[in-house]
């Protein structure tokens, strides 16, 4: 479990510093774009209501809430699937997607929506989509958790 604490704690303050830096210290916020390797790489400022892709956006204080709530669920479920597991590879895909899912939560608290801002383009195809380092570590510890979760033989094991 420890590692668990670990992953879920360095990726939160990550991804944390990550957007306070864009935010305040970039202020693209106001800025809105900053190309840094076009088109691999860029910063679009876009402020997330909904969930991935702006699904179920809504800005509103209902939307927010609800979706703050459902982080804290799925947490709850995960640490709790993790009780009982034994593959130190689940604990870190857990960490990485309960610290990110905190670090979204933190940001619907402090700025109403989740500060997304990194754009990555390549291959002339042109993403219009933008998201941040809390997105990706969700998206990596759920794939892990699917390939690196004890499943009940290894747990009787």
């Amino acid at each position: 479990m420890r590692a668990l604490w670990i992953s879920a704690v360095a990726l939160f303050v990550i991804d944390q510093l990550s957007k306070w830096y864009i935010v305040h210290f970039l202020e693209l916020d106001r800025r809105l774009a900053l190309d840094v390797l076009p088109p691999f790489l860029n910063l679009r400022m876009t402020w997330n209501y909904g969930i991935n892709f702006g699904l179920f956006a809504g800005d509103n204080d209902k939307t927010r809430w609800i979706l703050i709530g459902i982080a804290f669920v799925i947490c709850g479920v995960v640490l709790w699937w993790m009780r009982r597991e034994v593959k130190p590879l689940a604990f870190i895909s857990a960490g990485l997607l309960i610290g990110g899912a905190l670090g979204n939560v933190i940001d619907r608290v402090l700025y109403g929506a989740v500060a997304d801002f990194l754009n990555m383009s390549c291959c002339g195809f042109s993403n219009p989509y933008a998201f941040n380092i809390a997105d990706i570590s969700i998206f990596i510890g759920a794939v892990g958790l699917v390939f690196f979760a004890s499943d009940d033989a290894d747990r009787k094991a």
